[in-house]
């Protein structure tokens, strides 16, 4: 039998998949046929930003024709890279990382990662096995309740099913300044519904005063936007969910404020104030003006948006102090936040927001929006730690959604396997079994139209606001949708669903994403789906820190399992339009969601664009 050199998912090479805990033991094991007759062997480390050093391993047991060389080693807080090294009769040889986990004899190849994060580092359970569901305030639901103080330069749109405006310069009812007035009392009345559909956590796109329907251009801090409601109503929601075994979490946008802002006042309407006008605000030293476009740094040159100098004293006192924006919103009943732009917030910053909220309750979720590796990601020429222990629970998962989207529409089955291995491999476990495992946010086009017309050329809004889906592309995109839904609901991480997606809400990018949910003209059908595969994640230890084992990655195909204990589920999803099989052992164990064709009992087979989960 022919072995590989190394393979870092593999527990003969490497007992501790993954990464490990600072002061942890890493074993990690070499093996070189007998034919090499091999002198030395070393293990070749490259901490972070360091020099790279190597370590002797000693010589050990046979397998076969092959021999064992190994090495304990124990490594401090951090990031590191390596590789091997040997030396034989016939000169000197490298073993290096290839695409996947496995090591060939190469000098070109690359290097294994190791993720070494605080021994301390731990997130809250309760939403292990959870589902979260993101909602746009404005577009969920309205109450009907009267709303008090709304601005007078807002366009009030009386239409709930009108497509939002996507015109800039249309007057009053122009891009972001179109409100249906969803209300926070209109996601109270909505939680008998949300429960039904298995929701554990609410993600609410901003809630703060601001002068724009997303909100993202934060006015006060300090205050809820008068068209959603006011404090008592986000107490009463948090309070209510809570009864339904639901928590809540607010998007924190805390890298830049809006230019219309208490802090800023560009346009003078908070009175004389502002750092803007005023050099003697007390929030002048927030910002950096000078030699910009428009005279002070804005966060991507949007002057609407002007930059916070996150470092500053004065603001993380504001936002982090005892009498801080974060804990004024967790005493309401939150149970933690998502951190918008979170790789453009400095250490500094991260880390102090962490104890402040940690300190409040140890409970609460930290959530950051990172669209890459989190573990590696490199930020402003600066390594980021964002899962080290200090700073995030965990991340958006973006590697998972875009490589979940890329396989239903491309049967590549190889991609996601590689994806999914890579992010489990170095990312600390504690931040996995909480990794916001999403397919559509506010911020990328509705995941039925992003199936239907994938990697199609989108023009212009005013191109986008004219198209629609045809009866066919429609249901070609949901029959895939729900292969997406099953490795979203069952791969290591909790699963979020965009308000409306379960629905079938369609649309390209910002604002036609952000439409509102069709109450009385839901796709049944997929709703009906959403709930029966909720139902059963609900029911099931192995989704909440089940081991994930692939079982197969090829010709489409793609299977794995998740054990927990004694629970064994095995997943399997085809996204071609062939029937296809692969062999798995399913004696005594029986198909619980989907269809598939069991021809005997070593064989799973699965109809073209199928899925099954058996227990």
């Amino acid at each position: 039998m022919n072995y590989y050199p190394f393979d870092s998912n593999n527990k003969i090479y490497k007992p501790h998949f993954g990464a490990i805990k600072a002061g942890e033991t890493l074993l990690l094991r070499l093996l070189v046929h007998r034919d090499a007759h091999l002198h030395e062997a070393y293990v070749c480390i490259e901490p972070d930003g360091k020099e790279k050093y190597e370590l002797r391993l000693n010589e050990r047991e046979w397998l076969e024709d092959y021999r064992f060389y190994d090495r304990e080693i124990i490594l401090d807080e951090g990031l590191y890279w390596y590789s091997f090294r040997y030396t034989s009769d016939y000169g000197e040889f490298f073993v290096t990382k290839t695409d996947t986990t496995l090591g060939i004899v190469s000098k070109d190849g690359g290097c294994w990662q190791q993720t070494v994060y605080s021994k301390d580092f731990c997130t809250p359970d309760f939403l292990c096995g959870g589902i979260i569901y993101q909602i746009f305030p404005d577009r969920f639901y309205n109450s009907g309740k009267k709303k008090e103080n709304v601005p007078s330069d807002r366009y009030i749109c009386n239409d709930w099913g009108k497509q939002p405006e996507f015109r800039q310069n249309n007057g009053i009812c122009s891009l972001g300044n179109d409100y249906y007035g969803g209300d926070l009392e209109g996601i109270t009345e909505k939680l008998p519904y949300l429960k039904d559909l298995g929701v554990s956590l609410i993600y609410l796109n901003p809630i703060f005063e601001a002068h724009s329907n997303h909100r993202y251009n934060t006015a006060d801090y300090m205050k809820i936007d008068s068209l959603l409601g006011n404090e008592n109503d986000l107490r009463k929601l948090c309070s209510k969910a809570k009864e339904y075994g639901i928590s809540i979490i607010l998007d924190g946008v805390f890298s830049h404020t809006g230019a219309d802002s208490i802090y800023f006042n560009k346009t003078k309407r908070y009175g004389e104030g502002g750092a803007f006008f005023d050099a003697s605000s007390k929030y002048r030293k927030w910002y950096s003006f000078g030699n910009y476009d428009c005279g002070y740094s804005a966060w991507w040159g949007v002057p609407s948006l002007p930059e916070v100098k996150e470092e500053n004293e004065e603001f993380l006192e504001y936002i982090t102090g005892e009498n801080g924006v974060l804990n004024k919103w967790l005493d309401c009943g939150i149970m933690g936040y998502r951190l918008d732009v979170a790789d453009e917030l400095p250490d500094i910053f991260l880390e102090r927001l962490r104890v402040c909220v940690k300190r409040k309750n140890k409970d609460a979720y930290i959530l950051g929006e990172v669209w890459e590796d989190a573990s590696n990601k490199i930020s402003y020429s600066k390594r980021r730690k964002f899962l080290l222990g200090h700073q995030l629970d965990s991340v958006m998962n973006y590697p998972f959604a875009n490589a979940i989207v890329d396989y239903v529409c491309t049967a590549n089955s190889k991609n996601i396997s590689s994806v999914v291995m890579t992010v489990l491999e170095n990312y600390p476990r504690e931040s996995v079994r909480l990794l916001m495992n999403h397919i559509g946010t506010h911020d990328t086009a509705r995941i039925i139209t992003r199936i239907a017309k994938y990697q199609e050329y989108c023009q212009d809004r005013m191109w986008q606001s004219q198209q629609n889906l045809s009866y066919e592309e429609y249901n070609f995109a949901v029959l895939r949708l729900k292969i997406a839904v099953v490795l979203q609901f069952t791969l290591p991480g909790v699963p979020s669903i965009y308000y409306g997606d379960e629905a079938g809400l369609c649309g390209y990018g910002d604002p036609f994403c952000r439409g509102t949910y069709p109450w009385g003209r839901e796709n049944t059908d997929l709703l009906d789906f959403y709930k029966a595969i909720g139902m059963l994640r609900r029911k099931s230890d192995a989704f909440k820190d089940g081991e994930y084992i692939l079982l197969c990655d090829t010709d489409g195909v793609f299977a794995f399992s998740r054990i927990y204990g004694s629970e064994n589920v095995i997943i399997a999803v085809n996204s071609t339009e062939c029937e296809k099989g692969f062999n798995s052992d399913i004696r005594g164990k029986a198909c619980a969601f989907g269809e598939n064709i069991s021809e005997n009992q070593n064989e799973i087979r699965l109809k073209p664009y199928g899925y099954c989960i058996i227990k």
